[in-house]
């Protein structure tokens, strides 16, 4: 399916589930003005959730040539009037949506944030110096991961998050999104993402399609590390690498290989960590994959 399509079924289910959807009164084409080629008349429906969960991909609809922003900051929208952004796992809302039509008028719509229950995971066996770094590995860590920051900030107009995403690999879900982990007895960060147990070498696959905005094979904590960025801020991370098939600048397509599961980094055994942002603001992969039609 088309990402055009997928976005339309997707609009209209969740405007069938009650979300709001305003129209600004515009008339469509007549049958006959249609049929003679007359252009069709633009979709002026303003469509956003009246309520997400923390950590949810947020697609909203506007009529193109719209300008929309949530809070102080401002979203690209598409050419076919689509704006996303993403809902943090921390965040307690209401979010405030600013649109403001071509013809200069303006809507504003409030969507209350749901909040979730994040269980304490423990994870043992995780090797010493990766939980409390010496001073020269902490350095380390901060430098790596202020290139893979500096990755997540690209903002392009290509449309590939619009498409319904797929499961990279096939496997038990061993840890959750959100969910606070405490290492060997350390209380550490929120898990960014979702880990997926598999085998050791079994091939990851683009959950969607995107430009590579960062490869290494080796960083302290991640290992093997590949940013797949989907446009409009969407990017998702796949760490613990065994082995990149990828490099920066190449483009993938939805389902092609990428690299394979393993085990570096701060890891115990095989498993694909597959996380995903909007921009600085993490989201929750398990939910963008129920958000397919």
């Amino acid at each position: 399916m088309r990402p055009l399509a997928a976005l339309g079924a997707a609009l209209l289910l969740a405007a069938c589930a009650g979300q709001a959807v305003r129209p600004l009164g515009a008339t469509p084409a007549a049958p006959d003005a249609a049929a003679a080629g007359a252009p069709a008349a633009v979709d002026s429906r303003v469509v956003f959730p009246t309520s997400v969960p923390q950590g949810a991909l947020v697609v909203g609809k506007v009529p193109p040539g719209s300008t929309v922003s949530v809070g102080q900051r401002a979203l690209r929208v598409t050419g076919y009037g689509t704006a996303v952004f993403g809902v943090g796992r921390d965040e307690r809302g209401p979010l405030q949506v600013d649109v403001r039509l071509p013809d200069g008028a303006t809507q504003r719509h409030g969507i209350a944030v749901t909040p979730r229950d994040w269980p304490v995971e423990q994870v043992r066996g995780v090797p010493p110096a990766t939980v409390k770094p010496p001073p020269a590995i902490a350095e380390r860590i901060r430098r790596e991961q202020a290139l893979v920051t500096a990755a997540r900030e690209r903002d392009d107009a290509r449309t590939d998050f619009a498409q319904p995403f797929a499961w990279p690999v096939e496997g038990r879900v061993s840890g959750r999104f959100g969910n606070q982990r405490v290492y060997n007895g350390e209380p550490g960060a929120a898990h960014s993402g979702m880990d997926i147990a598999a085998p050791g070498g079994t091939p990851v696959r683009a959950p969607a399609a995107g430009a590579v905005t960062f490869a290494a094979p080796d960083l302290y904590l991640t290992g093997g590390t590949v940013l797949l960025d989907h446009g409009h801020g969407v990017s998702s991370n796949f760490l613990h690498l065994s082995r990149l098939d990828v490099a920066v600048g190449d483009r993938v397509e939805q389902g092609q290989v990428i690299g394979a599961v393993g085990a570096t980094g701060r890891a115990t055994g095989p498993h694909l960590h597959w996380g995903m942002n909007w921009f600085d603001v993490r989201i929750d992969p398990l939910l963008v994959l129920e958000r397919t039609p």
